[in-house]
């Protein structure tokens, strides 16, 4: 049965117990008998979410079980045994079978065994979708007949249509939740097995990164993060933030303090618009406009060696890109802090610039360190600039003119690469993310706890 038809026809059935129920209500409401404790429509709600959500749960578990039990099935096909004995082989040819079995009209396999196969598995999957379908129909009838025999006028349907609601949204808060919790343990697990082989020492407080060439006999001595470490932070928190703090800053000053309402209309979104802009895009800019010019201003100023793929280059744009974040906190930060002390400072014969630098910004500071703390957080986990203008140079230098890389440049590479999964080269790069995953946690704690602790003092 095709899943879009089985949930039409869950949502069918959930509309009819939901109109069954509220007309076995009226009809129980208009006896007069009793007085029914919940509104008609919360008897039909009550009946709905029988319907719904059990088969709903149903499909859900049905559609993580099922291609084991197609796969099973296909297996005890004679064809079958012409599989090869090694998994991945064996998988890539039912992945074949499978692709060549939904569309039999437009595919075809280049292996003989997995042609065979695509009958076999196309004739498993129609067989175990009609049954889940049954199944999940089957269910929603059944318990939206059970909800309905159990319509009475002292049935609490408001009290359980709330709790469900409930429920429902405590789910959807914890999504969140469990998603982060997920990357971290998944994170974490491939880095004991990382650790396993390589110190946690020799990986933290190395100098030496070089995955391209590993000792066997020790290989954390060229897997040394402090390289990494200085260039994500030198990119990310130092070049970046020269740039997007003062211009963030200044922005979000002019358009609360200086700026016509109409200015600031269109000003406002036009630079909120920074931040929608793909950050493949700031690549392309950064590799094709940014770096050569950074290049031709290091040769200007004596540097004929200097490199296209600076840590100058980078951080230069990505602080252009992060300069929303700065901004807009700062300009809610501004804008929170109450209009009595401004007030205050002009009537006590200060100028409109000195109640700016002496009032307005000691006062929004807090917001203003949460949106910088954020724009790092941010700036240090980027991706898509530093793989196309930063180098893949590890190198420990203060001259931005020099080739630097970060974290996130180093777990593309490693990832991307042909090693083993199960060698140090590869495992390093879930080493680094975990890292990366732990730095920038701790950063959001602290805006957050920066802008609560804010919060609190205004309001």
């Amino acid at each position: 049965m095709n899943p879009l038809a089985l949930l039409f026809l869950i949502a069918g059935l959930g509309l009819i117990g939901w109109l069954t129920g509220r007309a076995r209500a009226l009809r129980i409401d208009r006896g007069g008998a009793k007085r029914l404790h919940s509104l008609p429509s919360q008897h039909g709600w009550y009946v709905a979410t029988w319907a719904v959500l059990p088969a709903l749960l149903f499909v859900a578990v049905w559609a993580s079980l099922s291609p084991s039990l197609v796969r099973d099935a296909v297996l005890e096909h004679p064809a079958a045994a012409q599989l090869p004995q090694f998994e991945f082989e064996r998988d890539a040819l039912l992945a074949e079978a499978k692709r060549v079995a939904e569309h039999p009209d437009d595919a075809r396999a280049f292996d003989p065994v997995a042609q065979q196969l695509a009958a076999p598995t196309r004739a498993a999957e129609t067989r175990y979708n009609w049954m889940g379908g049954a199944i999940a129909i089957l269910l929603a009838f059944s318990c939206g007949l059970f909800a309905w025999s159990r319509v009475r006028a002292q049935l609490k349907a408001r009290n359980q249509v709330e709790r469900i609601v409930m429920t429902l949204l405590l789910v959807a808060s914890l999504i969140a939740i469990l998603t982060t919790l997920g990357i971290f343990l998944s994170l974490l697990w491939e880095s004991l097995r990382f650790f396993e082989q390589v110190p946690i020492t020799d990986f933290l407080f190395g100098t030496h990164w070089s995955p391209q060439v590993i000792e066997a006999s020790n290989p954390g001595k060229s897997l040394g993060a402090v390289p990494l470490f200085w260039g994500t932070f030198f990119i990310g928190a130092v070049i970046a933030m020269l740039v997007a703090i003062p211009f963030g800053l200044m922005s979000a000053i002019y358009l609360t303090q200086y700026a016509a309402p109409r200015v600031r209309a269109w000003m406002k979104p036009t630079l909120e618009m920074l931040a929608g802009v793909p950050t493949v895009v700031y690549g392309y800019f950064a590799a094709l406009t940014v770096a050569p010019a950074v290049r031709d201003l290091a040769v200007m100023l004596g540097m004929p060696f200097a490199s296209s793929e600076s840590a100058l280059a980078a951080g230069l744009v990505m602080g252009v890109m992060i300069i929303p974040f700065v901004s807009s906190m700062a300009d809610d930060s501004i804008a929170a802090v109450p209009t009595a002390m401004r007030d205050g400072s002009l009537a006590m014969g200060a100028t409109h610039s000195e109640t700016i630098s002496r009032v307005l910004l000691p006062a929004a500071l807090p917001g203003v360190v949460a949106g910088v703390l954020l724009a790092v957080s941010r700036a240090i986990g980027e991706t898509m600039i530093v793989v196309m203008a930063a180098s893949g140079a590890a190198n420990i230098t203060l001259n931005p003119f020099e080739s630097a890389t970060t974290v996130t440049k180093q777990i593309v590479d490693l990832l991307t690469g042909e090693a083993e999964f199960d060698s140090p080269k590869t495992l390093a790069a879930f080493a680094l993310g975990l890292t990366l995953f732990v730095i920038t946690l701790l950063l959001n704690i602290v805006a957050l706890r920066v802008v609560k602790k804010y919060r609190e003092a205004y309001e």
